[in-house]
């Protein structure tokens, strides 16, 4: 298979879409965050499709960034950035909670919730050490990132504007974790999932047009072993 700039948009744009779905999924009936749900199979298998959610994600905002680079400007980079960030310390906290915490779960339980407690919107009353920084650098580069990039987008007119603007609403939602419970705030991942879905399968589409509708050239004479002599 030949790799072109369309194919990793068409990439890109299912990456985004997956992400978005995977969003969704891994926060139904999401187990209560403590000690004893940390050390289940279940909390390594959620905690580890939203590494790979991540992943996928940043693959593709980095090809909606690509794909619109022109068109989206300095606050489309400057979103980009923080939102890519963003992304990328939530895959290091989200690798941390799937494969660390169930390994000290039973030796140290109080750190184990100031950790939860922090991540969900809380706070810790220990010393959680730099995975209060890592967890502060989170929440602001992607509450930021995705208002600026979903602004970005919207300005831009390349892909769903509807998708644009609810991605932007729903990181600033992101600002109420601090005052909703555990078991209700993990519904605000639904308006952020259905906008990378309503991004990603546009920026597929382009890029499927785009290939189906190339012109052909006209009048241009073929080569030909005979010819070529």
């Amino acid at each position: 298979m030949t790799i072109t700039p369309t194919t990793l948009t068409r990439a890109a744009g299912v990456a985004v879409a997956v992400a978005g779905l995977i969003f969704i999924g891994v926060q139904i009936n999401h187990p209560h965050s403590d000690v004893a749900s940390v050390i289940t199979t279940e909390w390594a298998v959620r905690n580890s499709l939203k590494v790979l959610m991540a992943a996928l994600a940043l693959a593709g905002i980095t090809g909606m960034y690509l794909r619109q680079v022109k068109e989206i400007g300095l606050l489309g980079l400057i979103g980009y950035l923080l939102f890519g960030t963003g992304y990328l310390t939530i895959i290091g906290v989200t690798f941390i909670s799937a494969y660390v915490l169930p390994s000290i779960a039973e030796t140290d339980p109080g750190y184990v919730n100031d950790v939860l407690a922090a991540a969900t919107g809380g706070s810790a009353t220990g010393d959680i050490g730099l995975l209060q920084s890592a967890l502060n650098v989170s929440g602001i580069t992607y509450l930021a990132g995705g208002l600026i990039f979903g602004i970005a987008l919207f300005r831009a007119r390349v892909l769903a504007r509807w998708a644009a603007a609810l991605l932007a609403v729903a990181s600033v939602l992101t600002i109420t974790l601090s005052v909703l419970p555990d078991a209700f705030y993990r519904f605000l991942a639904f308006p952020n999932g259905i906008a990378m879905i309503g991004l990603g399968y546009p920026l597929w589409l382009t890029a499927r047009t785009e290939t189906t509708t190339l012109p052909t050239a006209v009048g241009t004479p073929r080569l030909t072993a005979a010819g070529a002599e």
